[in-house]
């Protein structure tokens, strides 16, 4: 058996695993910068897996293959191309029938739904991020989870709204950086706009809530079903991890008029937090002379006046 590896492919390569991918009902994921490939006596691909930063991806080996060990060399291929790279934090998904497989490999689940399993290399690091920012309150226990991208005045009234109920409240902003604002920038804007506020706690969302380590859409063989199976891996992540060990009781979101993608996240979230004994609450949006508040518009500002 020969290996092939790309950092990442390209041209007929690419085609070639693609093709591969594509046969096992799996995309190809553009985020990808390392793939390991293994391949048969005549070079065909018999076996994948690739790696977009600390995410294993795209792992995958043919049907008649199945059962010789492939998985295993792959993900120690993929293992040993993380840690080079000083990854040591790693996670995967896979389809919740492969836990036992990955298990066996050092892989701990984090939260499973019915489409989708979240495993990560470190046992328990989830709940143990989650009990380290729990602290004892007599009273209800709310959460935001927000991007603030920027933080905007409808930030700090929906933060002022939770705080009339509740009698503590942990705001998560988003860690990962891919928005217009580094993450640097708008926890400290987060920072300055709740520095008053006394009953509030910040906290960074690390890996664990909207970022790229929930968006495991390229197994989803249902595109349509893309948005709503990553909205509810992101919601089980809140609910059994974070939720359950912080002692939250009630989410907080704003209303969402403008962007339908975060709109939707709010239905599935008003339809799947109740049963897990955790209230919705959306607040109208915050509106200054008739205009609704929103971060959106303040980015499409900034992008107008770069353009002039």
């Amino acid at each position: 058996m020969d290996m092939r590896f790309g950092r990442p492919f390209t041209g007929q390569k690419l085609d070639e695993l693609k093709a591969f991918l594509a046969s096992l009902e799996l995309d190809y994921d553009d985020g990808v910068q390392f793939t390991v490939c293994c391949l048969d006596d005549e070079g065909e691909i018999i076996a994948t897996g690739s790696l977009d930063g600390h995410i294993f991806k795209c792992i995958g080996v043919s049907e008649e293959h199945q059962g010789e060990g492939l998985t295993a060399t792959i993900i120690t291929e993929l293992r040993k191309e993380a840690f080079a790279r000083g990854e040591d934090h790693l996670f995967l998904f896979t389809k919740p029938k492969n836990r036992l497989q990955f298990t066996d490999m050092a892989f701990f689940p984090i939260v499973a739904t019915k489409d989708v399993l979240l495993m990560e290399s470190k046992k328990d690091a989830a709940r143990k991020y989650a009990k380290s920012l729990a602290e004892p309150c007599e009273g209800e226990i709310g959460a935001i989870v927000m991007n603030a991208n920027p933080f905007t005045a409808g930030h700090r009234y929906l933060i002022e709204k939770a705080l009339e109920r509740v009698e503590l409240l942990h705001v998560f902003v988003v860690s990962e950086d891919r928005s217009y604002f580094s993450f640097a920038e708008r926890w400290k804007r987060v920072q300055e706009g709740t520095k008053d506020l006394d009953r509030v706690r910040l906290h960074e969302t690390k890996e664990y809530m909207i970022s790229s380590v929930t968006f495991p859409t390229y197994f989803i063989k249902e595109k349509a079903r893309a948005e709503d199976v990553r909205c509810a891996l992101d919601l089980a992540i809140f609910a059994d991890v974070f939720a359950k060990e912080m002692g939250i009781t009630v989410r907080y979101v704003g209303t969402e008029p403008l962007d339908p993608v975060t709109a939707r996240y709010n239905e599935i979230m008003k339809e799947t937090l109740p049963a897990k004994g955790i209230e919705v609450v959306e607040v109208p949006r915050l509106t200054i002379n008739g205009e609704i508040v929103s971060a959106t518009k303040v980015r499409a500002a900034l992008e107008a006046g770069k353009n002039k």
